[in-house]
């Protein structure tokens, strides 16, 4: 069997982070990689440390916003650079899902110089092209990585 590379495994581990998201809608996974290519930070949407489950929706489409995920659901990005040690300057973030405006912001603070992502279903909202914008000012370059060959056959 040959051998997983650099993007195949940090992207997987990214989606692997994904599965412990309780969204039913939209689970989202992030890892962040220093130039030594090491693991410095892991991340996946959910509510705040604290804030049960049970108590906070999870729906999206109820006319009442406070009754929607939004205003509570930190973002996989958030959690990975906010869970994160060392240095992120130059680092590489692999994320399942295209960061939005919020956490592009981040993103551009933190040092974080390069974006892989796999999914990009919000290319046309306004969140994710003022994300675009300012990473492309910014400097930071991203690209997509469309597909992933899955290696585990664990027993």
């Amino acid at each position: 069997m040959p051998h997983i590379s650099w993007d195949e495994y940090f992207m997987g581990v990214a989606l692997l982070s994904a599965k412990r998201s309780k969204d039913p809608s939209t689970q989202v996974g992030a890892c962040i990689v220093n130039t030594d290519k090491r693991i410095v930070g892991i991340g996946y949407n959910g509510f705040p440390r604290g804030c049960d489950d049970q108590e906070f929706p999870w729906g999206k489409g109820d006319s009442n916003p406070l009754n929607t995920k939004y205003p509570y659901v930190v973002h996989a990005e958030a959690n990975a650079i906010l869970n994160s040690s060392g240095d992120k300057k130059g680092a590489t973030l692999y994320v399942s899902l295209f960061p939005c405006n919020e956490c592009a912001k981040l993103i551009v603070q933190s040092g974080i110089s390069h974006i892989v992502y796999m999914s990009d279903k919000y290319r046309n909202e306004a969140s994710n092209i003022a994300s675009k914008k300012m990473l492309d000012a910014a400097g930071i370059d991203y690209r997509q990585m469309e597909e992933i060959e899955v290696f585990l056959n664990v027993k």
